[in-house]
């Protein structure tokens, strides 16, 4: 669809092509990245898309393209448990994306990706269980973590290269939820309590939504038909963020990849 001024692009596709779509502007934001700043900073997500996008960077054909070592990648949000949890939004990276270097398949092919270990910015929720502290200590030190080596941070909030995103049942994205008090916090990441209206109903952390409309650029992935109500409201003609999450992700540098099914009741 061509976007109305100000408005994201949205590119509708068959459910098999999604995620080769997604994988191609990821190497394309990320190239264009490394080339004019020598460093990509790239913000990801959790939730049932990544896998299908990740698998596809891997083939050779996009995985030669990009100069991996230049590449950092961070968690938007995450839930408040360990990494290897099923829940967790790491494990889809640490199994797909890097799995030799974090696996340690021995005598194994090289499976992943060439990103260093240490250029990996999980929310550290393992080892903040791991010594007692709460969600909210977590998410500081993640903050932390991005003051220190992050992106650049000019306007008060740190600038993605890319920010990768996927959408709750409910709208919501990374882990603000409608009405969500992280719209009105002043922190880079924070703690969010568990949700009681969608599951799973475990606490999370996140980082503040005001990196969504600050990013350079941001990719918003969306399939199946349960999320095609959701998705008419997102981006219907009624604007109002704050019930509506991902309508932060309704601006010109963010692209949107919906499957057939997904984008059946989008008007226009």
């Amino acid at each position: 669809m061509t976007p109305a001024s100000g408005e994201p692009r949205v590119i509708v596709a068959e459910a098999d092509a999604v995620a080769a779509i997604a994988a191609d502007r990821i190497v394309q934001t990320l190239v264009t990245a490394i080339e004019a700043r020598g460093v990509a900073h790239w913000a990801t997500t959790g939730g049932s898309n990544p896998a299908g996008v990740y698998r596809e960077l891997l083939r050779p054909g996009r995985r030669d393209l990009v100069v991996w070592d230049s590449v950092h990648i961070w968690w938007g949000d995450d839930r408040y448990v360990p990494r290897d949890d099923p829940l967790s939004n790491v494990r889809a990276v640490d199994q797909i994306l890097v799995h030799d270097g974090l696996l340690q398949d021995a005598g194994g092919p090289a499976t992943g990706l060439p990103i260093p270990f240490d250029h990996l910015h999980p929310f550290r929720t393992e080892e903040s269980l791991g010594e007692g502290h709460d969600a909210a200590y977590c998410a500081a030190a993640l903050a932390d973590e991005l003051a220190a080596i992050g992106p650049p941070s000019p306007g008060g909030w740190p600038i993605f290269d890319l920010v990768f995103l996927g959408i709750g049942a409910d709208g919501h994205v990374l882990s603000v939820f409608p009405g969500s008090a992280a719209f009105d916090a002043e922190g880079w990441a924070m703690a969010i309590p568990p949700p009681t209206h969608i599951e799973p109903h475990v606490e999370r952390v996140t980082m503040n939504p005001a990196i969504i409309g600050v990013a350079r650029d941001v990719l918003v992935v969306a399939t199946g038909a349960a999320k095609a109500a959701v998705l008419a409201e997102i981006l219907g003609p009624v604007r109002e963020p704050r019930r509506w999450p991902a309508q932060l992700a309704r601006h010109e540098r963010a692209t949107w990849i919906l499957d057939t099914e997904a984008a059946a009741l989008l008007s226009g």
